[in-house]
C-alpha cells in the first residue's frame, strides 16, 4: 500500500490532498481466489480500479492442443469447477458439430436435465456465499443443505460431486440409474421447497437490502461494451438468453417452461434476484426434462466411436450458456487426432473486466458488494 501526492492546496485554510493506491489480492478474502484489484482512493472513495488477472493461469488452451478429442474433457471442465458439466457440454457440442454427428435423442434430454442441474448447483453456491461475504453467516447453511440434495442424484450418475466426466463426444458414459428420474424429481421437489426460506432469509433483510439496492448500477451499455453475459447481463435489462434465442440440445422444446430472467435496475441487488429466480426456473426446466425422458423408449445413449477418433479438417464455433454466463468454444481441426487450436472464450474473464466501470465513484466500503455480485470464478478467467 503506498500514498503519492497528486495536489498540493494553496492558502491557509487549503490542506495536501493525496490519492492512495491499494492492492488487495491476490491472495485476500475479499478476492474470490487469486485475482487481485489495483484501486486507487480518494478518502473513502474509489477513484479507479484495475483488474489484474493472470495468476491462476495454467496454459489450458495450449494444453488442449497436445490431448485428443477425448482427453480434452477432463481438462475443460475444471476452469470452471463449479460447472463441470456445463464446460464439457461446450466442448463435445463443438467436436460432434465438427464431425456432423448426431447424437441419440435420449443423449439429448438427458444432458439438458444434467445441464440444468449442474445451473441450480452453480447458482446455489453464490446465494448462500455472497450473504456471507456481507456478513450474514446462515444463508449458507441453507444454500449447502439444498446443493447435498443435488449432489446426491449428480453422484449417483457420474461418481463425481464436482468434476463429473460424465459427457462422451457423441454422448454420455452411460445409461440412467433405473429410478433416477423419480429420485431427481424429489430432490427438485425438496429444493422447491425450501427455496422460500432462503429467500425470506436474504431478499427481505434489510441490512441486505441496505447494502445492495442502488449499489453497483452497470448499464446496458457497459454491458455490451464489455461482453458481460449470464446473470448479470440480465439483471441489466438484457434479455439475451442462448437457451432461447439460439436453442440447442432440448432447449427449443422447452419454450413452454423456459422463462428468461431479467432485471431493469442492474445493481447488486437486482443480479443476487436474478440468480434466485433462475433457480426456480431450472427447477421447472429439470421436471420437464424427466417427464420428457420417462416417456422416451429405451435405447442407447452415446455412439459407437472409431478407436482413434479424428476431426475433419476446417473450423467450428459452439457456444452454450453457462450458468455464469457465455461460453464459446472455437475449435480448428487439421485432420488430426488433436485440435490444431481450442480456444475458450469463459464467462467470468468478460464479466470481471467490468469492474474497472463500475468500481469507480463507489466507497471502498460498496467494493466487496459489488464484487461478490458478479459471480465469478478465477479459473474461468485465467483457465
Amino acid at each position: 500500500m503506498t500514498a503519492r501526492t497528486v495536489g498540493v492546496g494553496i492558502g491557509a485554510d487549503q490542506l495536501d490532498t493525496t490519492d492512495m493506491v491499494l492492492n488487495i489480492g491476490p491472495q485476500h478474502p475479499s478476492t474470490h481466489g487469486v485475482l487481485r484489484l489495483r484501486l486507487v482512493l480518494d478518502g473513502e472513495r474509489i477513484v479507479s480500479a484495475e483488474p489484474i488477472v493472470g495468476y491462476m493461469h495454467r496454459g489450458a488452451e495450449k494444453l488442449f492442443e497436445v490431448r485428443d478429442y477425448r482427453q480434452i474433457v477432463m481438462l475443460a471442465n475444471r476452469h470452471d469447477w463449479l460447472s463441470a458439466f456445463a464446460n464439457e457440454l461446450g466442448v463435445v457440442l463443438a467436436v460432434e458439430r465438427m464431425l456432423g454427428m448426431e447424437v441419440p435423442r435420449r443423449a439429448v434430454w438427458a444432458r439438458t436435465l444434467l445441464a440444468e442441474l449442474n445451473r441450480v448447483l452453480n447458482h446455489l453456491m453464490f446465494l448462500g456465499s455472497y450473504p456471507l461475504e456481507l456478513g450474514a453467516i446462515t444463508p449458507i447453511f441453507h444454500a449447502f443443505r439444498e446443493r447435498e440434495e443435488i449432489q446426491a442424484v449428480m453422484e449417483e450418475i457420474s461418481g463425481g460431486r464436482m468434476h463429473f466426466m460424465f459427457n462422451r463426444v457423441g454422448g454420455l458414459k452411460e445409461d440412467l440409474p433405473a429410478g433416477w428420474t423419480g429420485r431427481v424429481r424429489h430432490a427438485v421437489a425438496t429444493v422447491r421447497t425450501r427455496l422460500a426460506r432462503l429467500d425470506d432469509l436474504v431478499s427481505d433483510n434489510e441490512i441486505f437490502r441496505a447494502r445492495t439496492r442502488g449499489v453497483g448500477v452497470l448499464t446496458p451499455a457497459v454491458v455490451a461494451a464489455y461482453g458481460v453475459s449470464g446473470p448479470i447481463a440480465r439483471a441489466s435489462g438484457v434479455d439475451f438468453d442462448l437457451r432461447r434465442d439460439e436453442p440447442y440440445l432440448a432447449y427449443g422444446e422447452l419454450t413452454d417452461v423456459l422463462r428468461v430472467v431479467t432485471r431493469e435496475e442492474g445493481d447488486c441487488l437486482a443480479r443476487f434476484e436474478c440468480l434466485l429466480e433462475q433457480v426456480h426456473v431450472s427447477l421447472d426446466l429439470a421436471d420437464a426434462c424427466c417427464d420428457r425422458l420417462d416417456g422416451l423408449p429405451q435405447g442407447p445413449v452415446n455412439l459407437r466411436l472409431p478407436k482413434v477418433l479424428k476431426a475433419p479438417e476446417g473450423h467450428t464455433y459452439a457456444w452454450t450458456e453457462n450458468p455464469l454466463g457465455l461460453n464459446g468454444y472455437y475449435l480448428v481441426s487439421r485432420g488430426e487426432k488433436t485440435p490444431w487450436r481450442l480456444k475458450l472464450r469463459s464467462a467470468s474473464y468478460n464479466n470481471v473486466q467490468v469492474l474497472g466501470e463500475v468500481l469507480p465513484g463507489c466507497l471502498i466500503a460498496d467494493m466487496v458488494a459489488i464484487l461478490g455480485s458478479l459471480f465469478f470464478v478465477v479459473g474461468d478467467i485465467d483457465k
